[in-house]
C-alpha cells in the first residue's frame, strides 16, 4: 500500500513523498518524535500519520478496501507523480524541456563531448537541490561521486555564491537571513555536498552498494550524482560480458535507490565513436545495452559556438533540444551578454 491512499492532508502526503516515505513498511518501524523530525512537522502530526499504518501492511480506507503489502495501483502512481517535484538545472529553457527540472525517482543519464558543461551541470544540481522548493529545488543534501578527480571546490563556492545573490535579489530570503544571522550561507551550501572519490571499478560497485545503508541514515540526501559512469568500466576490461553484467547490476541498484528514497540519480557518461552506416560516429559510451539502464537520457552537444541539450530518451517527454550556457555563475540561459568560462 502506497501512502497517496492514506487517509491525510495531500500537504502531509508530499512531505512524506519528499522524505522518501512511498509505502507503509517504510512507516512500520518508525516513532513519532523520529518521523516528525525527518518530516519537520509535530509529533500530533507524526501521531495521526502513524495510526493509519498498521504493522500488518494494511490500511482500511474510507472506500473501505483493503491492498495487500507491496502492490500499487496506477492510480496510485499518477497521484505519486503528481505530488513529485523537480530540480532546477538553472536553465529555464532545458527546465522547461524536461517538465520543470531532473525529476526524483528517476535515473537521468547526461553524456556529451569533453568540455560541453557535463561537471558542470553536476555540480549545478548538487547546489541546486539544496534550494527551497519554491526556488526550484528540494531543500536536500547531494552525495557527489567523483570517479575523475575533475570535482573543484571552488567551483563548487563559486555557483553556491551565485545562488545565494539570486536568492537575495528575489527577496527569497528572509532579513534576518540577510543579514547573517540564521539560516544557509554560501558555505552552507558546501557542507551539504558529502563528496566520495572513488579510484578503481571495484570502489565504485562497492560504493554503489553501500548507498542504500548511507541514505537510510541519511535522510536528507535527495540526489546522487555519478561523475563520471563511465571512467573505470572503459579500461582494464577484457571480459566484456563481465562488464556488461557489473554494469547492469550497479544500473539496477541505483534506480531501486532513486524509487526508494524518492531521490533523483544523474549519471554522468562520456562519448566514444561507433561505426555505423559506413561511417565513425559519436555515441555515448557503455554501448547499446548501458543506454537502457536509464530512465532519461539528455545529450549535450555543440551546434556552432553555441551548447545544446536533447532529450535523446524518456518515457513521458517528447524529443526536444534547447540551448544553455556555462557562465562564471553556473549553468544559465543562454543569452548573447553571457560571460563564458573555460571548462575543465
Amino acid at each position: 500500500m502506497e501512502v497517496g491512499r492514506l487517509p491525510i492532508s495531500a500537504a502531509l502526503k508530499g512531505k512524506l513523498v519528499s522524505a522518501g516515505y512511498t509505502s507503509l513498511s517504510l512507516l512500520s518501524s518508525l516513532s513519532p518524535s523520529h518521523l516528525a523530525r525527518d518530516l519537520n512537522i509535530s509529533e500530533n502530526e507524526a501521531l495521526d500519520i502513524l495510526k493509519h499504518a498498521p504493522h500488518d501492511g494494511r490500511i482500511d480506507t474510507s472506500s473501505g478496501h483493503h491492498i495487500i503489502s507491496g502492490a500499487q495501483t496506477a492510480w496510485d502512481m499518477l497521484h505519486e507523480e503528481e505530488l513529485l517535484t523537480r530540480i532546477t538545472t538553472s536553465s529555464v529553457e532545458i527546465d522547461n524541456i524536461l517538465g520543470g527540472g531532473i525529476s526524483c525517482r528517476e535515473v537521468t543519464e547526461i553524456g556529451g563531448v569533453p568540455g560541453i558543461g557535463k561537471t558542470q551541470l553536476g555540480i549545478q544540481l548538487a547546489v541546486n537541490v539544496q534550494l527551497p522548493v519554491h526556488c526550484g529545488g528540494l531543500g536536500g543534501k547531494a552525495i557527489y561521486i567523483d570517479t575523475e578527480g575533475s570535482f573543484m571546490v571552488e567551483r563548487v563556492l563559486q555557483i553556491a555564491e551565485a545562488c545565494w545573490d539570486d536568492m537575495l535579489a528575489n527577496n527569497a530570503i528572509s532579513q534576518n537571513v540577510h543579514a547573517g544571522q540564521v539560516g544557509m550561507q554560501p558555505k552552507d551550501f558546501l557542507e551539504n555536498i558529502l563528496y566520495f572519490r572513488v579510484c578503481s571499478y571495484t570502489e565504485q560497485i562497492a560504493l554503489i552498494n553501500y548507498l542504500d545503508k548511507f541514505i537510510s541514515e541519511h535522510r536528507d540526501v535527495k540526489i546522487v550524482v555519478v561523475d563520471s559512469i563511465t571512467f573505470h568500466f572503459r579500461q582494464d576490461f577484457e571480459d566484456m560480458a563481465l562488464r556488461t553484467r557489473l554494469l547492469s547490476g550497479m544500473a539496477l541498484k541505483l534506480m531501486k535507490l532513486a524509487k526508494k528514497f524518492c531521490l533523483a540519480v544523474v549519471l554522468l557518461n562520456q562519448v566514444t565513436t561507433k561505426y555505423a552506416e559506413g561511417s565513425f560516429q559519436l555515441t555515448l559510451a557503455l554501448g547499446d545495452s548501458w543506454s537502457h539502464a536509464c530512465t532519461n537520457r539528455i545529450i549535450l552537444y555543440w551546434n556552432g559556438n553555441e551548447r545544446y541539450a536533447y532529450i535523446d530518451k524518456s518515457p513521458s517527454l517528447r524529443s526536444a533540444s534547447a540551448p544553455y550556457a556555462v557562465t562564471a555563475r553556473g549553468i544559465r540561459n543562454n543569452v548573447s551578454n553571457c560571460k563564458r568560462i573555460k571548462l575543465m
